[in-house]
């Protein structure tokens, strides 16, 4: 690739591309890009970071729906002694009357 410069008379010197300049560069092109993977590889950690609190947010509102469907188990399994109670009750005093 050859690289051109205006000189003030308007004429155009063509300067040849050296091996030196196109490493140059590159490496510019390469330090550009591992910036870039730097800042994707640092949003990607927040992502999982976030995600991490998500999951853990998860667990415990699935912790939380446990313990309240034991509760309302529990509370089913009273309910369901009383009208058993209840229905005996009302039985003994039909035979009863």
């Amino acid at each position: 690739m050859l690289e051109t410069e205006f000189l003030a008379s308007g004429d155009i010197v063509t300067f040849p591309n050296s091996n030196e300049r196109r490493l140059r560069v590159a490496l510019r092109n390469l330090d550009a890009a591992l910036a870039e993977q730097r800042e994707a590889i640092a949003l990607f950690r927040a992502e999982l970071a976030a995600l991490g609190t998500a999951v853990n947010g998860l667990g415990e509102s699935a912790q939380a729906l446990k313990e309240r469907l034991h509760e309302a188990a529990e509370d089913t399994a009273l309910a369901r002694d009383a009208a058993l109670r209840l229905q005996q009750t009302a039985e003994a005093m039909t035979r009863a009357g």
